[in-house]
């Protein structure tokens, strides 16, 4: 019996030495599962954001038809020379037709600006050159005499005159349809007819504005004539109805004539011309009037004239005749601050003008149909 229980011990014995060499591993075992397993993550590079992309700006258009005023770097002289400069800036061709003697013509006109200043370049055509201003004659019989339109029922003298063409713009687009019609809206052509044979220029209502830029070959002198257009109507104290000159501080154009108006007040410096050229006298040379000087038939011209200071005189111009055609520069601050002058003050913003000529013609001008736009290249 003790021996058939033998192998059953051993079997024992071996199974017991088994979990005992078990029980001895198990707490390694732990510890080896206890500790953090690291694990090396992926390195991920940081992606730039991508630059937004700029939207082009659309290019810049001008209104169809519009006179478009180009910057410059450097500004054109005001003598009437076509400076290199104007090669470059678009000209507008304004069709004018109605007027006294020319009938009509064609006016171009270019823009450019500089800083705080625009400048205009203006041509038209003109078969002469009218500067025989009602000047003085000497009679035989010793008298002077102005000479005059023998039909001039007064302020329409349409011979013995001088070229001139005008600009108007319409102020804070205060004048109603200037925009569509230009001057139209202001212009009463026929009335009052029994004192004033061309009729009257004013606005319709109160706070209506308009800037009269009014050129004049004989009476300006290095300047255009600064005038403004409002609400007046026309009455013996205020003949020209809505048109005003700018306020002044001293100088303009002056009548030559004596106190009682039968002869010149003053003459020109000595070898000033007597056939009536250029129309007029400088201020700066007159000379007390000596009527020993003159033979019948010399010519003493019937203004003199200086620069305007002040408010009249914001615009600078420089002009030539040659070959049958006139050649104005204009130039103007974009801002005058004046109340009376249109102001430059949005570079974007759409400016409306009409245009009118004057052929030897006090007021019977040639005028457009429609207005003209300006607009200032960005």
């Amino acid at each position: 019996m003790r021996i058939k229980s033998m192998p059953f011990l051993f079997a024992i014995l071996a199974i017991a030495l088994v979990l005992s060499a078990c029980a001895s591993a198990t707490p390694e075992i732990a510890e080896v599962i206890e500790e953090p397993v690291q694990i090396d993550e992926p390195v991920v590079e940081p992606t730039e954001e991508p630059a937004p992309t700029e939207e082009p700006e659309p290019d810049w258009e001008s209104p169809e038809g519009a006179l478009v005023s180009i910057a410059v770097e450097t500004a054109p002289e005001l003598d009437g020379a076509a400076d290199d400069l104007w090669a470059d800036a678009p000209a507008i061709q304004v069709e004018v037709e109605g007027g006294a003697n020319m009938g009509e013509t064609v006016v171009s006109i270019q823009s450019v600006y500089k800083d705080d200043m625009v400048y205009f370049y203006v041509t038209w055509e003109d078969p002469t050159q009218s500067f025989f201003r009602s000047p003085w004659e000497k009679q035989e019989d010793g008298t002077w005499m102005k000479i005059t339109d023998p039909d001039d029922r007064g302020g329409d003298n349409n011979v013995y005159y001088e070229d001139k063409l005008s600009f108007i713009w319409t102020i804070d687009n205060s004048i109603p349809k200037f925009e569509s019609q230009g001057c139209g809206p202001a212009c009463h052509a026929g009335e009052d007819s029994d004192d004033k044979p061309y009729g009257n220029k004013y606005t319709d209502e109160e706070g209506q504005y308009g800037d009269i830029w009014h050129w004049k070959s004989v009476r300006n002198l290095g300047q255009v004539d600064d005038q403004y257009l409002d609400w007046t109507r026309f009455s013996p104290d205020t003949r020209g109805a809505g048109r005003h000159g700018d306020p002044k501080d001293a100088g303009g154009y002056v009548n030559n004539e004596n106190e009682d108006k039968t002869a010149p007040a003053w003459m020109g410096p000595e070898g000033f011309p007597t056939d009536g050229s250029p129309g007029f006298l400088l201020e700066s040379e007159i000379v007390e009037f000596d009527d020993s000087q003159f033979i019948p038939g010399d010519i003493v011209p019937g203004i003199y004239k200086a620069p305007f200071e002040g408010d009249r005189g914001d615009i600078s111009a420089g002009w030539v005749y040659v070959d049958g055609m006139w050649v104005l520069e204009i130039g103007r601050a974009l801002e005058t601050g004046s109340e009376f002058d249109v102001q430059f003050n949005d570079m974007a913003a759409e400016y409306y003008f009409g245009v009118a000529i004057f052929d030897n013609a006090q007021v019977r001008h040639a005028y457009q149909f429609g207005v003209n736009t300006l607009v200032f290249k960005p």
